[in-house]
């Protein structure tokens, strides 16, 4: 079972392009390389956020910057900005014989809609900004030498 790092991923790359927004260290393939993916994915991730307005990009030039405000940035904003199925998935190949496999899935179906109405509806209420700030801090923690990366953020 493969589960997607796509919103993971989005996050990583909207706390870098914060993060490094004044710096020369911002080409697909130097995000990759913070995210450990292939900088293909990046950009692909990168086309979504900006068809949702919240990076802004220009062809040929590493430079993305944030349209918003991370204080403005949710992960429902975020998460709605990906080409993404629902969070939870129903194994479709059951047995429609057997008690289980025949009821699961119109079960879970239920089950499922209610989770992701109430994951969605608390991702409104987590911002970019607290990812950076927790980001900072623990950067902070470990490297002091990197405060002029982070201190707007703390």
């Amino acid at each position: 079972m493969k589960h997607s790092v796509q919103f993971s991923d989005a996050v990583h790359i909207l706390a870098y392009i914060a993060i490094f927004q004044e710096s020369n260290q911002l080409s697909s393939t130097d995000i990759a390389a913070s995210i450990q993916t292939n900088p293909s994915n990046v950009r692909k991730i990168m086309c979504q956020l900006r068809d949702a307005n919240l990076i802004k990009t220009i062809n040929g030039i590493p430079k993305p910057c944030l349209v918003k405000d991370p204080h403005d940035i949710s992960f429902f904003d975020i998460y709605q900005s990906l080409e993404h199925a629902q969070l939870f998935q129903i194994d479709t190949n059951t047995e429609p014989k057997c008690i289980v496999g025949g009821n699961i899935q119109d079960v879970l179906s239920d089950e499922y809609l209610l989770l992701q109405q109430v994951v969605e509806e608390k991702m409104k209420h987590i911002f970019l900004s607290s990812v950076l700030q927790k980001i900072s801090q623990a950067e902070l923690a470990k490297n002091p030498m990197n405060k002029e990366f982070v201190a707007e953020f703390l």
